[in-house]
């Protein structure tokens, strides 16, 4: 996981007990957990109760700022598109292919590439239109130019072939690791 996103992660995570606890103490006063506060005191100055509708609409609130808390944080584990799987007819028969198996040989080839740690690769859009995605990280060694010209001229080229594709857009990003590069002297 890089910088940033440990980064959000972990103050979004903090900000979240920071919330859980500031919602829990009115609760523990009230049953009586908290007993140096007493729960006959007052959390707020005034004694009226807001009308009716404040309390409604704040809880409506609550929840809809609940719910996209949720669904942010379930967009955070998703970290690359869905395999799919491809069908191809023709009058001797049916193909599926999954395009998690089209590309793994792609990914093989591109981890073994000088410089590279780690790539992950996968094909999205249907099988007559599709696009490859691929996320490499780079050793602190290794030329991020030299490994793209062999991604675009020998890995993309090769899939090509294997899926008999005329041409197949690619989106690489290259993220840098920290890591030294192995070295052998």
């Amino acid at each position: 996981m890089n910088r940033p996103a440990r980064l959000n992660r972990t103050l979004l995570a903090g900000f979240g007990l920071l919330l859980i606890a500031a919602g829990a103490v009115p609760a523990a006063i009230r049953f009586h957990w908290l007993p140096a506060l007493g729960a006959n005191r007052p959390i707020v100055p005034g004694t009226e109760l807001p009308p009716t509708w404040v309390l409604y609409v704040t809880a409506a609130a609550g929840i809809v700022v609940a719910l996209a808390g949720l669904r942010w944080l379930a967009a955070q584990l998703v970290r690359k598109p869905a395999g799919r799987t491809w069908h191809f007819e023709s009058d001797t028969g049916t193909t599926d292919l999954a395009t998690t198996t089209a590309v793994a040989p792609f990914t093989e080839e591109v981890r073994g590439y000088p410089g590279v740690r780690t790539a992950t690769a996968s094909l999205t859009g249907p099988a007559d239109q599709p696009e490859l995605l691929a996320v490499v990280s780079v050793e602190q060694d290794g030329d991020p130019a030299e490994i793209r010209d062999r991604i675009r001229d020998e890995g993309v080229s090769r899939l090509c072939q294997a899926l008999d594709l005329d041409d197949l857009p690619t989106h690489v990003e290259l993220r840098f690791t920290t890591a030294a590069g192995s070295r052998v002297a």
